[in-house]
């Protein structure tokens, strides 16, 4: 995290230092370690009586609390600012389904090892990732709280016509009472966002047991992008995932350093805001978070300089602007609409 390392040498400006935070995050997972695990406690470090031996937390020592302010004050000064992943837009999500579709990309073939300096994407885990990728971006959810969905948490609803999915629980809601989302087939102008296709394929690509409530949707995978026998109910790791969703955004031509796996959450929450025009209050409502808007987290996810924008600044007052993409729906093609 920072300038320097451990010898003493500056790190050449090319070298990626983490932010102030992932320091933060090592330090309360040593904390942890050495408290819990090693049973020390969280006494801060110091010299015994008779200055022969350390006693306490090495972690939780004054040498390292100096460091952290000085770290803190370095970090503020060199401008760095907590920065939240980049918002995941439909244009990228429908780059991402095209290309994906590709017939090269998509089509079942014979598994084949990878030759020296290829990184093949089985078909299978391209169905995956649009798998998840619509969920959390639909029903603005944290990668872990898709890669958790179980087969007992899906069901049909609506006479068959749409799919319901009902989470166990998410990080505000760890004893369940969770709101089921309930989806319905997108138009097909928006078939790159509609997880009930992207859903509905993966599972008859993969060959998911609906019968075995507690196999994961989204098992471990093997090298030829099918669900590893005898793990089904080992989920895919989150790091593998974001690995995955990475490579993929490479592999359209998009610098995949500032997207993460809340990207999708994110965008999910302004496409829903600025494409759909849903109120603030019925996005809350869908996403199952509080109402109370007195601490407006919202708009965390609204707002962000880190992300594209949807529309250029010289635009918002000019009559004469490009039309817009038709509705195909109502045929409106006003950006006041």
């Amino acid at each position: 995290c920072d300038d320097k390392d451990h010898t003493g040498r500056v790190k050449p400006v090319e070298e990626e230092r983490s932010t102030y935070s992932h320091a933060m995050k090592i330090r309360a997972a040593l904390t942890f370690l050495f408290s819990r695990i090693g049973s020390i406690g969280l006494t801060p470090w110091h010299l015994s009586p008779d200055q022969t031996k350390g006693i306490g937390n090495p972690s939780v020592s004054f040498a390292v609390s100096s460091y952290m302010i000085s770290l803190r004050r370095r970090k503020a000064a060199d401008g760095e600012a907590p920065t939240s992943a980049r918002a995941m837009t439909p244009e990228v999500m429908q780059r991402l389904y095209e290309f994906n579709h590709r017939p090269e990309n998509w089509s079942p073939r014979l598994y084949a090892p990878a030759q020296p300096g290829e990184t093949p994407v089985a078909p299978g885990m391209r169905r995956l990732l649009l798998a998840v990728y619509t969920i959390c971006f639909v029903c603005m959810l944290r990668s872990d709280e898709g890669l958790n969905i179980k087969v007992r948490n899906l069901s049909l609803a609506e006479g068959g016509k749409a799919l319901k999915l009902t989470l166990d629980t998410r990080k505000t809601h760890q004893h369940g009472g969770i709101e089921p989302f309930v989806a319905h087939r997108l138009h097909k102008s928006e078939k790159h966002l509609c997880f009930v296709r992207a859903v509905s394929e993966w599972i008859k690509f993969a060959g998911i047991d609906l019968k075995d409530d507690e196999a994961y949707l989204f098992p471990k995978l093997g090298a030829d992008g099918k669900p590893v026998k005898g793990e089904r109910h080992t989920r895919m790791t989150s790091e593998a995932f974001l690995e995955a969703f990475r490579n993929n955004l490479v592999d359209i031509g998009i610098v995949p350093r500032s997207y993460g796996t809340h990207s999708f959450r994110r965008g999910g929450c302004q496409w829903l805001a600025c494409d759909k025009r849903w109120p603030l209050r019925r996005i809350c409502d869908w996403g199952g978070w509080s109402t109370e808007f007195s601490s407006m987290t919202i708009v965390k996810y609204l707002i962000s300089w880190n992300d594209d924008p949807r529309e250029r600044r010289e635009d918002y007052l000019n009559p004469n602007r490009p039309p817009i993409v038709a509705c195909p729906l109502c045929g409106r093609t006003c950006a006041c609409s």
